[in-house]
């Protein structure tokens, strides 16, 4: 595929290093002086409504199912490490090193995803860029970027959720068709680990929620890792003591006003996702990934299939 302008643009950008921005922009100057370098074959972004991919009928159909599915895992991997770079420094979640580890994995299956499913598209013919796609990941995650557990409830508790709800139907239009060679990636490899990916959702929005919950023990330390009031001391008390009155986040207080995470949750989505859950759901992948109906059925669409 060739090379375009935006995508060496965008990484120039990204680069922190002094020198090595200085080196890629002359070599892409060569690139683009050598008619290596396009400015055409640029993702196609449109209305996920307007997108028909078939049912993996045709070569074409499956060209398009595998695109998106490449596309998918492309914005996964940005996912993986926003997470990281927006909210790991954050004082106000004080995430422990288990919470990175989690991610820098997620990242790294992620792109391997898009590696493997990227081959299966162009040993089909098809490269990334033929097919229109949308974005609705990444405004999911523009929407949600205020918020870990907004974030955490939205793209990987809901939408990693969808897809282990829908794999398997794909997975079975890949066979029924003839490519065994997409169907055991998806089966075998993507979404067995996809499972992962939505579990670590699932356990860090627990983590979250049983946090808040422990910190009306205790004081929060305020944003400079003070000490904040004693334990046992109002903030009106410690003020009146001349103390510092302890910082409570926001999403602490929020989290509080429910009892359990499944509650919170429905709160979460209700607040950040837009329509109803829709079914049918993948019950045993779901439950593998560590959360059951209890989660996502109130949510859920009535009347839907």
């Amino acid at each position: 595929m060739t090379l375009n302008v935006v995508q060496c643009a965008l990484r120039v950008l990204g680069e922190p290093e002094p020198e090595v921005k200085a080196r890629l922009s002359a070599e892409y100057l060569a690139a683009w002086q050598a008619g290596e370098l396009g400015c055409t074959d640029l993702l196609q972004l449109v209305e996920p409504w307007k997108l028909k991919r078939g049912k993996g009928g045709s070569l074409a159909s499956r060209q398009a199912l595998l695109h998106s599915l490449v596309h998918i895992e492309n914005w996964a991997v940005d996912l993986a490490w926003d997470i990281i770079a927006r909210f790991g420094p954050d004082p106000d979640y004080r995430l422990p090193p288990a919470f990175f580890a989690d991610f820098v994995k997620v990242a790294g299956d992620e792109a391997r995803h898009y590696s493997l499913l990227d081959q299966r598209l162009q040993a089909t013919g098809s490269h990334y860029g033929a097919f229109p796609c949308h974005d609705g990941l990444w405004t999911s995650a523009s929407a949600t970027g205020g918020s870990l557990p907004a974030r955490l409830a939205v793209e990987h508790c809901t939408h990693e959720a969808r897809g282990l709800d829908v794999l398997p139907q794909t997975i079975h239009r890949f066979r029924s068709n003839g490519d065994r060679a997409s169907a055991t990636l998806l089966e075998s490899v993507i979404f067995v680990e996809e499972i992962t990916h939505c579990a670590a959702g699932v356990r860090w929005l627990r983590y979250l929620h049983a946090q808040a919950w422990a910190a009306r023990e205790w004081p929060w330390p305020d944003r400079d890792g003070g000490g904040g009031t004693p334990a046992g001391s109002s903030g009106s008390q410690a003020e009146a003591a001349g103390g510092t009155p302890p910082h409570i986040p926001a999403w602490v207080t929020e989290a509080r006003a429910y009892e359990t995470v499944e509650t919170w949750f429905h709160a979460l989505i209700r607040a950040h996702f837009r329509g109803p859950l829709k079914p049918p759901f993948n019950d045993a992948a779901r439950a593998q990934a560590g959360f059951g109906p209890e989660w996502y059925l109130p949510l859920a669409s009535v009347g839907a299939g």
